[in-house]
Parts: C-alpha cells; sequence; structure tokens
C-alpha cells in the first residue's frame, strides 16, 4: 500500500470516528440515553486522539482533544452581541405575574399568548455560535451588549458539541452554564482540602469558572449547560420555527442539551401549577435553580411585544423566596481547625434563612473579613446555598459606625496561645502548636469520622471529656482506652463504653486508605488517600516516599507531594504511626487496595440513586457498600441510572424511576444485590 493510500485511510477513519463521537455525544447528553458504555466512548476519544498525535495535519476544529485545554490565555478578548442578550424582569407571586401578562396583552393587542415554562437555573448564560456546523465562538453575557470571548473554556464542557449533529451555515444559540449540586460539592472540598476559601455558591462557582485563563483548569470542574434559545439560524433544511417550543426541538434535534423539565402552557394558570410542581421537587434537582421562566411561546407575538432597555417584554422569571437575609453581627471569634486553620466566624442575631435558624456564618479568612469590611455591630447579608456553611456576604452600605474598630486576625491562637503563622502564598493563618486542645478535638473527630477511621460513639461531648480529663493527647490514645476509665464518664455506663470499645477494636482492621485519609494530612482527601494506599502499598512506604516518588502516582500532585512529605518529615508524626502500629491499626494496604483489576468488582459501571430511609444502613453506609464493589452513586435519577435503591419515605426520585422504567430496589433486594457477585 502506497504512503498516499496509507494517509487516506488514516483520514477516512479520523473522520469515521467523528462521526460517531457526535452521534454517541448526543445520545448520552441530549437524548439521555446512550447505546454505549462510558468506557467504549472513552476509546473511540483516545482512538482518534491517537490519530491526531501522529497526523496533526488531521487536527479539526472539533476534535477532543479541545475538551481539556490548551496553554492559558494571556486575557479574554471581546466581542459585540448581534442580538443584545439581555437579562429577565423578575416577579415574586401570583399577582406580579397577572400584572406582567396584563402589559403584555395590551402591547400585543389583546392577543392570548401560550407559554413556555422551565426552570431558571441558577448559573451564567452564554451565546454560542457554530459556522457551517462546527463551534466558532462562545461568548459571556457581560453588560448585555459586549461580552467576553472564553471559546477555549466553553470547549471542555462536554454537554456542548464542538460539532453539530448535522451541519448548518450559522446557528447562534444561547443557554445556561450552571455547576451541578454533585460537582459544586466535589469543587469544595477540593478547595478546603487545599486550605482554599470554599466558593459561595455553585453560580459564583461557574462564572469563576468560565472566565478562567488556564481551560485545563475548567476542563477539570465539571462544568454543564442547558439551552435555552435560538438565537439566529441559517439552514437550508428547515424553516425557521414559529414558536419558541419547536426552536428547543430544533435545537435538541441539532444536538443541544435543552431543559426536558419544561412545559408548553395554554395560559398563565398553568405556569401557576407549574411553579407550584417544580418548587416541590427543587432540592430533588441535579443543580440549583431559584425560580421559573415564562416565555410567550408565539414568534410573532414576540415581535410585538419586543423589548425595553432592559428587558424581553415577552419573558419574565417568577423567583421563588430568597435564600439571602440581613441579620446584625453580635461579635466575630476565632475558630482552630484539625489542620491549625484559624477562621473568623461572625457570631449573629438569629435569623431564619432557607428555612433554617441561623446564627453562625462564615468569614473565610483575614483578606475576606477586610475586603467585605464586615465589624461588631454591622448589619449583614448573609446567604446560604447548597450544603455550603451560611456565609456574610457584604456589610450593608451607608450605615453609621460609631468609631466601632476594624476585625484584626491574632497572631496567636486563641485556643493555646501559641503563635499563627501565614507562609507566603497562603490565604490563612496556622496554630503552630501541633498539640492544641482546639486541633486535638477536631483532629479526634475527623479520625473517627465515617469516612475515617468510623468508631461510631465517639461524638463531641465524649471528645471534649477525653480532652479535658488528658486521657487522650493524640489520636494513638483511642487504642490505650479501658472500660474502667471510659465507664466513668458522663453519660456512658459500662454498656456504652463496651460498644465504643468494640468500635475501637474493628477500626483497627479497615483498609489502609481509610487510616492514610484519617491521619488529616492537608490536602490529601478520600481520592488521595486511596491513591496512596494502592500506589505504595504500605504506611511505612507512603512515610518515606519523596515528593518526586509521591507525584508520580495518578492524582497527586505537587501540593500533595509536598504536604504528605512535611507531615512524615515532623518526629511528632513517625512517632505516632509508630504507635499505632504498635496498637495493631493495620498499616498495610489490603488486596483490595493493591491494584486488583476494577472490573473484577461486582457493581463497576452500575449507577445507583439513593432515596428514602434504609433500616440498617445510614445513607453514608449505603453509598461506601456501593462504592466499594465499583458502583456510582449519583443525585438524580436518568434513563443512565441502573437501579434506584427505595427505602421508607421515599421522594419523588421513585416515581421518576417508575416513569423511565428504572430498576427499583427495595432494602432487600438491595442488600441481596450487595451479597452477590
Amino acid at each position: 500500500m502506497t504512503d498516499d493510500a496509507s494517509t487516506h485511510d488514516v483520514a477516512r477513519r479520523a473522520a469515521e470516528l467523528r462521526e460517531r463521537i457526535a452521534w454517541h455525544r448526543k445520545r448520552y447528553y441530549v437524548d439521555d440515553d446512550p447505546e454505549i458504555s462510558d468506557a467504549e466512548y472513552d476509546a473511540l476519544e483516545r482512538e482518534l486522539l491517537a490519530i491526531e498525535r501522529e497526523h496533526p495535519d488531521l487536527v479539526t476544529a472539533d476534535s477532543p482533544s479541545l475538551r481539556v485545554g490548551g496553554e492559558p490565555a494571556t486575557g479574554l478578548a471581546t466581542y459585540r452581541h448581534a442580538t443584545p442578550l439581555l437579562s429577565l424582569d423578575n416577579v415574586y407571586d401570583g399577582g406580579e405575574l397577572n400584572e406582567w401578562e396584563a402589559r403584555l396583552r395590551r402591547v400585543v393587542g389583546g392577543r392570548q399568548p401560550t407559554y413556555v415554562v422551565e426552570p431558571k437555573i441558577d448559573g451564567l448564560s452564554i451565546a454560542v455560535h457554530w459556522r457551517d456546523g462546527v463551534l466558532e465562538r462562545a461568548v459571556t453575557r457581560g453588560d448585555g451588549e459586549v461580552g467576553e470571548v472564553v471559546t477555549p473554556n466553553v470547549c471542555t464542557i462536554r454537554s456542548i458539541p464542538l460539532r453539530l449533529a448535522r451541519p448548518v451555515a450559522a446557528l447562534e444559540a444561547r443557554g445556561e452554564i450552571f455547576l451541578s449540586r454533585e460537582a459544586f460539592r466535589a469543587l469544595n472540598r477540593q478547595r478546603e482540602q487545599a486550605g482554599e476559601p470554599p466558593f459561595a455558591n455553585p453560580r459564583n462557582a461557574a462564572a469563576g469558572t468560565v472566565r478562567l485563563l488556564d481551560a485545563r483548569v475548567t476542563a477539570t470542574r465539571g462544568l454543564d449547560c442547558h439551552f435555552y434559545a435560538l438565537v439566529w439560524i441559517e439552514d437550508r433544511a428547515s424553516a425557521p420555527p414559529e414558536t419558541h417550543d419547536a426552536a428547543l426541538a430544533l435545537l435538541h434535534d441539532l444536538g443541544l442539551r435543552t431543559n426536558l423539565l419544561r412545559r408548553t402552557c395554554a395560559d398563565l394558570a398553568g405556569a401557576v401549577e407549574y411553579h407550584e410542581w417544580l418548587r416541590a421537587r427543587r432540592d430533588s434537582l441535579a443543580y440549583e435553580i431559584d425560580g421559573i421562566v415564562v416565555k410567550v411561546n408565539e414568534s410573532d407575538l414576540r415581535d410585538l411585544a419586543g423589548s425595553t432597555a432592559k428587558f424581553p417584554r415577552w419573558a419574565v422569571a417568577w423567583k421563588y423566596p430568597a435564600e439571602q437575609a440581613t441579620t446584625r453581627v453580635r461579635d466575630i471569634v476565632v475558630q482552630v481547625g484539625r489542620t491549625g486553620k484559624l477562621t473568623p466566624v461572625a457570631e449573629l442575631e438569629p435569623v431564619t434563612l432557607a428555612g433554617t435558624t441561623v446564627s453562625r456564618a462564615t468569614l473565610h479568612n483575614e483578606d475576606e473579613v477586610a475586603r467585605k469590611d464586615v465589624r461588631v455591630g454591622d448589619v449583614v447579608w448573609i446567604e446560604r446555598a447548597g450544603d455550603v456553611i451560611p456565609q456574610v456576604v457584604k456589610s450593608v452600605p451607608a450605615q453609621t459606625r460609631d468609631g466601632r474598630p476594624a476585625f484584626r486576625m491574632p497572631d496567636a491562637c486563641p485556643v493555646c496561645g501559641a503563635e499563627a503563622v501565614r507562609d507566603d502564598g497562603e490565604a490563612a493563618r496556622y496554630c503552630t502548636n501541633l498539640v492544641c486542645p482546639a486541633q486535638l478535638r477536631q483532629r479526634l473527630l475527623h479520625f473517627s469520622s465515617r469516612s475515617g477511621m468510623d468508631i461510631q460513639g465517639l461524638g463531641d461531648a465524649l471528645v471534649e471529656q477525653l480532652v479535658a480529663r488528658d486521657a487522650v493527647r493524640d489520636v494513638a490514645d483511642l487504642y490505650a482506652l479501658d472500660l474502667a476509665g471510659l465507664a466513668t464518664l458522663e453519660r456512658m455506663g459500662e454498656k456504652s463504653a463496651a460498644n465504643l470499645l468494640g468500635q475501637i477494636d474493628a477500626s483497627r482492621r479497615l483498609p489502609l486508605h481509610r487510616l492514610v485519609y484519617s491521619l488529616g494530612i492537608r490536602h490529601v482527601g478520600e481520592r488521595a488517600a486511596r491513591t496512596l494506599a494502592s500506589g505504595l502499598g504500605s504506611l511505612d512506604a507512603i512515610a518515606g516516599s519523596t515528593s518526586e516518588a509521591l507525584e508520580a502516582l495518578e492524582d497527586v500532585g505537587p501540593k500533595t507531594a509536598e504536604a504528605v512529605r512535611r507531615f512524615f518529615a515532623q518526629s511528632a508524626n513517625r512517632a505516632l504511626v509508630r504507635r499505632l502500629a504498635a496498637a495493631g491499626v493495620n498499616t498495610l494496604a489490603l488486596d483490595d487496595e493493591r491494584g486488583s483489576p476494577r472490573d473484577s468488582r461486582p457493581l463497576v459501571g452500575r449507577t445507583f440513586v439513593l432515596t428514602g430511609t434504609l433500616p440498617g444502613r445510614t445513607r453514608d453506609e449505603a453509598r461506601a457498600a456501593i462504592e466499594a464493589r465499583g458502583g456510582r452513586v449519583v443525585q438524580s435519577v436518568s434513563r443512565k441510572t441502573d437501579f434506584v435503591v427505595v427505602g421508607a419515605e421515599a421522594g419523588s426520585k421513585a416515581a421518576r424511576a417508575r416513569e423511565l422504567g428504572v430498576a427499583i430496589l427495595d432494602s432487600d433486594g438491595f442488600e441481596r444485590l450487595l451479597e452477590s457477585r
């Protein structure tokens, strides 16, 4: 075969792979009905990437390599929207919605519109352009007239097609970029383990991620997108849609993900019903919403209605009650965590927020306090989103302070008085005393947590007593506790003491990664702990590894490697590890940690959703049992879900499973599945 013929075959294979990847991407992200497994899809992308590495001239604008991001940019260019990307006017109750419709009907000559209603996802708007079927440009809202070009970052979002399902000459569609609840929690866990302040809410996290100059970082954060508007299309194959619902159907056919929870309503009464229906399901959604959007369906009525300078007259956002509130700061105290990190916390006059009484809110670090200029006595906005601890957003402007001083972070630990230092490049101060009582309390609680050594019964009150009586000076002392000493503690007695000792004894036999995580090494979360255990095989090997050897492991970056090295470089920590080993705590990787094939576990590739209360297992225990067998637990039910595990008082997820034909397991069926091979 000639070189020309060989090159032709490679080019033909690359074109075939692109076509198959585009098809399966649509089946997965848009139709929610995949035809192949994730592993098979990944194999297609890997094959195409290998071809492109060997033949750079075959790289196209829709290459999967764009999904991982390129070199960092030096700045963001701007782009003027051909059609302004306006925001929406807001209403907050049914009366205001009726007033909005009355104004609308006057403008359109008294005609009665039909409406399309959909969730108002709390993210940021994006305008995406395709030319000849290939993604050309992505632009943020900006001021509505001019936005920032963020094409490299948007190319990393796997639910946005780099190539449409069929070529059209030109297309502009607008959508909402967001972080799912699960992705948001994972991102904040990573930030906290890295000593960085968590994001306030998914919207702020998504907005910051889209505008990063390094698309490689964007690619790691799991952004998602739903498209909500067709702005412009040049397409010989179809006439311009006459309704919004038809426009969304066309976007879906072209491979763009639209929100499947939308409805078409004959009148405003349908929108009111939908508002309440969605509100009841709000907390079970995979993403944050702050209301619904009501839009006129007919294109000609939209043209008649037009827009004001700020808002389209044919659409409105009907917001749910805000998850923000104002209150007054009674005091600012400094807490000390298990790593010695000092965190300023605002003590507040109690206020109801999202159905919960809030009396404390984090201020993250001294730079945040200074930036927001929060002082004792100030009236402040507080906010709670998702599972994030309530935080102070800002002080209410134009308030009289009457000489009240600005907050100043202490130079000494407020618990033990040791020096508190702030290293270069760090946002936080840390207590330098390894045996600080505050750190000890938090370390004991972390050590005994479910993800750690799972010592049930060792809660706050008991830890407080053990530390106060000097019965425990570090985590190794837990294994020297005896029945007589424990039984004398408040609310213990011999039976409770015996149960606790049984839990402590059982923890000796847990897998190595649980011990590694429980030690509380900075930047070492559950995933990194598993990697260290499986990659190195023993605690001694981890302790004796260089930073370079640690970095060679998958998922271990320079910060984590250096943190591990520094932890074991301290003689006190090495002595602690020796005492744990002497107490009989397992320090060797078990067989299933030492690189046994992943596909040997019975639930590999299976996706589960948990709903309701299971007898005999907490939600965390059920999740751990599934993950130990290779399965994955997600938040929402879709056609990709394999099993929905239904306990007592199950919510709407059970109904959704029946609607989609997903297999449902009761508690007995779940236990049988766990026991099967």
